[in-house]
């Protein structure tokens, strides 16, 4: 995907965003929850901070500071502004993420679709894509997508391309959400586990060690030298081969 696709990509959701901004006060979506579907605020009540400007330092709060770290007194000090201000654009800590993870979104590059014998060249390109992303940006790989429904379009975008190369793969009803889901969590949990596992080196080699001396109870975990393991972009390409060879008997000869 050229530079031009990913800027066109995050110029469309922050524009999409901006058609249902909320407010705190006087909004006519106020009952709805989602950040995407409520109705935009009365423009001349609003200060001159714009939405762009508050996701751009809330995904560097989160790259620099992690999830725990994100609030929206903290968003608002980098950013110059009270907390109040912020209300004026987003309703609560959940729309932030929701509009970060959106945004970084437009980072996944979508692979120019081959034919039909090309779906899983697609699909390891578009996850691979996704994995990388996920990586740059942490805090986002232990995030569930159907913790709220997502429907920033970025993502919405992403989505639409891979459940289209399934199809294309020869996938129907159910059986595209069921690969979909399967594919993906392969994809969360490399990233989720990478992400997460801080053990120094010195205190992994000595936990090894405790494992060789019970090699009786366990001697495939000391054989496979399990506690030292951390080849984990081999590990997800062949997982992720595991899975589509699987799949690809699913749908038959040819795939």
């Amino acid at each position: 995907m050229s530079p031009h696709h990913t800027i066109g990509r995050k110029a469309g959701a922050l524009a999409m965003a901006g058609g249902a901004r909320g407010t705190g006060r006087g909004n006519s979506g106020a009952g709805t929850r989602n950040v995407w579907l409520r109705l935009p605020s009365a423009a001349a009540s609003e200060p001159p901070l714009s939405r762009e400007r508050i996701v751009d330092a809330a995904v560097a709060l989160l790259d620099e500071e992690g999830m725990d770290r994100l609030t929206m007194r903290r968003l608002g000090e980098r950013l110059g502004a009270g907390a109040t201000t912020l209300y004026w654009h987003v309703d609560t800590k959940d729309d932030v993420i929701d509009l970060a993870v959106d945004a970084i979104f437009a980072e996944a590059p979508l692979p120019a679709a081959g034919g039909v014998g090309a779906w899983r060249e697609d699909v390891v390109a578009l996850l691979s894509g996704c994995r990388a992303m996920l990586l740059r940006h942490p805090w986002s790989a232990a995030l569930p997508l159907r913790r709220r429904p997502m429907l920033g379009p970025n993502f919405l975008s992403w989505m639409e391309f891979f459940q289209a190369t399934l199809v294309r793969a020869g996938f129907r009803g159910q059986e595209v959400q069921a690969a979909c889901w399967l594919l993906y969590s392969h994809v969360q949990g490399s990233t989720a586990s990478q992400s997460s596992l801080c053990w120094p080196d010195e205190e992994r080699a000595a936990a090894q060690e405790r494992l060789r001396l019970s090699r009786d109870d366990y001697p495939t975990l000391v054989g496979g030298a399990y506690l030292m393991d951390d080849a984990w972009e081999e590990n997800f390409r062949l997982g992720l081969e595991f899975v589509l060879d699987g799949l690809a008997r699913r749908v038959g000869p040819g795939a």
